[in-house]
């Protein structure tokens, strides 16, 4: 049985030498063949092998980033450029471009593989606690466009059957179309490592950058692009370059030191501010905050009061308490009391020029929280109560007439027109009462 499937053989190989053409075709389906079934084994059997190992130790980064498959498509590859010297009667030209086209693919495959082992290098790197301090990402780009450049050499050197030093010796005349092409690429690596070198900005920064529209959190720093998530959850992307040209604020400090800064102005009505009384500063000695002021405060306008002598009994020469200094030292006391400011930062209540719409009263002081809501919900708390404590100094809120303002002036200015005799008479009572008033 043997030996008459040997006579088959080689009946039928002596008849293929006989039709060169079909040899070679038949010979060339083989090729084909084997090369499939090289890959065929080796996907199916030994990296899905593979895969399932990583699973188990639950190293997943491998996989999903395709690096054992692409390394795979190596084998066919490697498999037709060995084997196409075996077809008999292929063109030595054909051989030449099956070579070449196949080297060219294993390299492109070899860069291919390089590229996503870095993006593996990176995903291992951000597991680290400080990754978001100094990311590698830019680095590892720039270390990309060098692989894929040199592989791009080599594939056109494997195609055209040439050394790759003939295509380096070119690149001198070409330096400048290559400064012209990759100027951003150099400007962005240079600004990559300035801010790296200098911590700029770091991942899970809140930056501000108002010309670009850009106000929110760091979440990418890459070699050509920084990504911004804005609070309106839209994403801005940023050159790296503009991080070093233009500028920009980074809310980092404010973050870490633990306090958020209030800076808000109470816009007072200025014809609201006089001298207390002596009965309205009785009145606000009801108020606890207040109370050891009042005490410290009359006792100093006595005794410089006493030093007067006779000018002292003209009241203009004389030192008062006003109904907006004690505001103002209530408000002082006030926020050195409130559990939500931070008693260790700078803190202080000031009088700002005089504008058209009222005296700005400034509150500067720092929240012992930065988070967002808290910061703001304590903020509102306080010019509530600033706002609602107001009346009990005798002062008013300046603000533009409204409509309720104009209706109310309206009124008045109708009552005088219908009894101007007695309005006369309303008016210099109420002239007379505020002069009385010390």
């Amino acid at each position: 049985m043997e030996n008459l499937v040997q006579e088959q053989v080689t009946i039928w190989l002596e008849w293929l030498r006989a039709h060169p053409e079909l040899q070679t075709l038949v010979a060339s389906a083989a090729l084909i063949a084997t090369a499939w079934l090289a890959n065929w084994v080796v996907k199916r059997i030994l990296v899905r092998g593979l895969y399932r190992i990583l699973r188990h130790t639950r190293e997943t980064g491998l996989q999903d980033l395709g690096i054992i498959h692409r390394l795979s498509n190596i084998v066919p590859a490697l498999v037709l450029s060995v084997g196409v010297t075996a077809v008999p009667g292929l063109p030595d030209a054909a051989v030449t471009v099956v070579r070449n086209v196949c080297g060219g693919f294993i390299v492109l495959t070899i860069a291919l593989a390089l590229g996503a082992l870095l993006d593996i290098i990176n995903l291992v790197y951000q597991r680290r606690a400080d990754a978001h301090l100094h990311p590698i990402k830019g680095y590892l780009q720039v270390i990309k466009i060098v692989l894929y450049a040199i592989a791009t050499i080599l594939i056109i050197a494997t195609l055209i059957d040439r050394s790759p030093l003939i295509l380096l010796s070119g690149l001198g005349a070409m330096a400048a179309v290559l400064m012209l092409i990759f100027q951003d690429t150099i400007l962005s690596l240079v600004a990559s490592v300035q801010i790296s070198s200098n911590d700029i900005i770091r991942v899970g920064d809140w930056i501000e950058m108002p010309q670009l529209n850009a106000d929110g959190d760091v979440i990418d720093i890459a070699l050509h692009t920084v990504k911004v998530q804005n609070w309106d959850k839209t994403i801005t992307s940023i050159p790296t370059k503009r991080f070093i040209s233009d500028s920009f604020k980074n809310w980092r400090g404010m973050q870490q030191s633990g306090g958020r800064r209030i800076k808000r102005s109470l816009y007072l009505d200025q014809q609201s501010v006089h001298f207390l009384s002596s009965e309205e500063c009785e009145r606000l000695h009801r108020f606890n905050l207040l109370d050891e002021y009042l005490t410290e405060k009359t006792q100093e306008i006595q005794a410089w009061n006493a030093q007067l002598a006779e000018r002292g009994e003209e009241p203009v020469n004389t030192r008062r308490i006003t109904n907006i200094g004690s505001f103002r030292a209530y408000v002082q006391r006030y926020l050195h009391s409130h559990g939500g400011i931070h008693q260790n930062m700078t803190l202080m209540v000031r009088q700002l020029s005089p504008t058209a719409d009222g005296l700005p009263l400034e509150i500067y002081c720092f929240t012992n929280t930065v988070e967002w809501l808290s910061y703001e919900s304590i903020q509102s708390d306080i010019f509530d109560h600033l706002l609602a404590i107001l009346p009990e100094f005798g002062l008013r809120v300046f603000q533009h007439p409204s409509g309720a303002d104009m209706r109310e002036g309206y009124g008045s200015a109708s009552m005088l027109l219908r009894h101007p005799e007695g309005g006369v008479a309303q008016r210099d009572d109420a002239h007379r009462t505020q002069g009385a008033a010390p």
